[in-house]
């Protein structure tokens, strides 16, 4: 079990089908499972590296997937990669997630892309490419950077 200062918590409304798919589609592994009598979800929790992210199901009217409430979302997930970012498109593209943006440079140095999972939740994934300063991010982007560029 992963435990973490904050963790990441999406309800499906068939959580074992996203179980499957996060796994084909991003690489998490299933770190746990706990079921009722009947061998429906009761919990779970898998990781990406260093990060846990908890699967579950629809609870209570306010926490539904975006599959029951009109595709609506209130928030998208990140997963940062070391590695061919187009490949890992192929692999989720592959498991059944609708791309949204194909793999593309970013001024910041990452090149991303996003998609949406069978049940309409938003995921974008990035890997680094180059090293960008503040100079070059600030040309590129037209934004100006206030804190914390690493």
């Amino acid at each position: 079990m992963i435990r973490s200062a904050l963790t990441s918590a999406l309800c499906y409304r068939d959580p074992k089908a996203a179980l499957d798919f996060l796994e084909a589609a991003f690489g998490f592994e299933l770190v746990m499972l706990i079921e009722d009598n009947e061998g429906n979800l009761a919990h779970a929790e898998m990781s990406f590296g260093d990060s846990p992210v908890m699967i579950g199901n629809e609870w209570t009217a306010q926490h539904k997937s975006p599959a029951s409430i009109d595709g609506f979302n209130t928030q998208s997930v990140h997963i940062h990669l070391e590695g061919d970012i187009d490949a890992h498109c192929e692999r989720a593209r592959a498991a059944g997630a609708e791309i949204l943006m194909e793999p593309a440079d970013q001024f910041y140095g990452d090149r991303t892309y996003r998609c949406r999972d069978p049940e309409g939740h938003f995921w974008t994934v990035g890997a680094p490419v180059r090293a960008v300063s503040v100079e070059e991010a600030e040309a590129e982007s037209g934004l100006k950077v206030v804190k914390g560029w690493a």
